[in-house]
C-alpha cells in the first residue's frame, strides 16, 4: 500500500517561501527613493555651478583702461583722465558739456558731430578721445567771440539755412573749415565741401547760399 503524504507536510511545502529573485527589471525601494530625488537634486547643482562661473566671470573683469591727455578746446587747455573706450563727442558732450557738438548716426554718415581738429573736420563720433592728445579741437561754441556770431553763423540766420536746427553745427564747422582754405568759394566748392554733411531737412540750398554770402562778405571765416 502506497504511502499517502501527511496533509502536514504537504501544507508546509505550500507555506515554504520562495528564492528571493528578483527581475531584472524590479527597482528596489532604495532605488526609487535614490532616484526621486535626482530632479530636485540636479537643477540645484546646476544653478550653484551657474553662480560660481558667474562669480569667476565677475572677478576676471577689470575696470577700463583709462589715459591722462592734454588737449586744447575753443583756446582753452585741458588735461583729462579719459577712458580708452570713449570717443571724442562723449568727452566733449559729457565730460565737458559741450552738446553742440551733436550726435545723429553715430557711425560717420552724417556729419552732425563734424568738429575741427587741427583745422581739419572730423567725424567726433568715430574719433576715440585718447587720439586728440595734444590736439587743438573747435567745437560750434567756440565760433562766437565775446558774445557775437561769426559771420558765417549769421549768414546762417540771414538766409535761413537752419531748418531744425540739428545738423546746424556739423554744417557750420565744416564750412568754417572751407572759409579758412578758400575765403571765397562759389556754390560748386561750397557743395563739395559739405558733401559729407546730411540735412535732413533738404535744406541744401539755403546752406550754399548762406557760405557763399559768407565768403563773400568777410573773405573768410573770422
Amino acid at each position: 500500500m502506497r504511502d499517502t503524504p501527511d496533509a502536514s507536510s504537504s501544507s508546509n511545502k505550500g507555506n515554504r517561501p520562495q528564492s528571493d529573485q528578483r527581475s531584472p527589471t524590479a527597482t528596489s525601494r532604495r532605488a526609487l527613493l535614490e532616484g526621486a530625488g535626482s530632479p530636485v537634486v540636479a537643477p540645484a547643482a546646476v544653478q550653484a555651478l551657474g553662480r560660481a562661473t558667474a562669480d569667476a566671470a565677475a572677478s576676471s573683469m577689470t575696470a577700463p583702461a583709462r589715459t591722462a591727455i592734454s588737449l586744447t578746446v575753443n583756446g582753452v587747455s585741458h588735461r583729462v583722465e579719459v577712458e580708452d573706450r570713449w570717443t571724442l563727442a562723449e568727452l566733449l558732450r559729457d565730460q565737458m558739456d559741450l552738446t553742440g557738438t551733436k550726435i545723429g548716426c553715430d557711425r560717420s554718415e552724417c556729419g552732425a558731430c563734424t568738429v575741427l581738429m587741427d583745422g581739419q573736420p572730423v567725424y567726433a563720433c568715430s574719433q576715440l578721445a585718447v587720439w586728440t592728445d595734444g590736439a587743438d579741437v573747435q567745437t560750434v561754441e567756440g565760433l562766437a567771440h565775446n558774445g557775437r556770431l561769426s559771420p558765417l553763423q549769421q549768414a546762417f540766420i540771414d538766409h535761413n539755412a537752419p531748418q531744425c536746427g540739428f545738423c546746424t553745427p556739423g554744417q557750420l564747422m565744416t564750412a568754417t573749415a572751407l572759409l579758412n582754405t578758400v575765403p571765397r568759394p562759389d556754390a560748386a566748392q561750397v557743395q563739395q565741401a559739405l558733401v559729407g554733411n546730411l540735412c535732413r531737412c533738404s535744406n541744401y540750398n539755403a546752406i550754399v547760399e548762406a557760405v557763399v554770402a559768407a565768403g563773400a562778405q568777410q573773405g573768410g571765416a573770422a
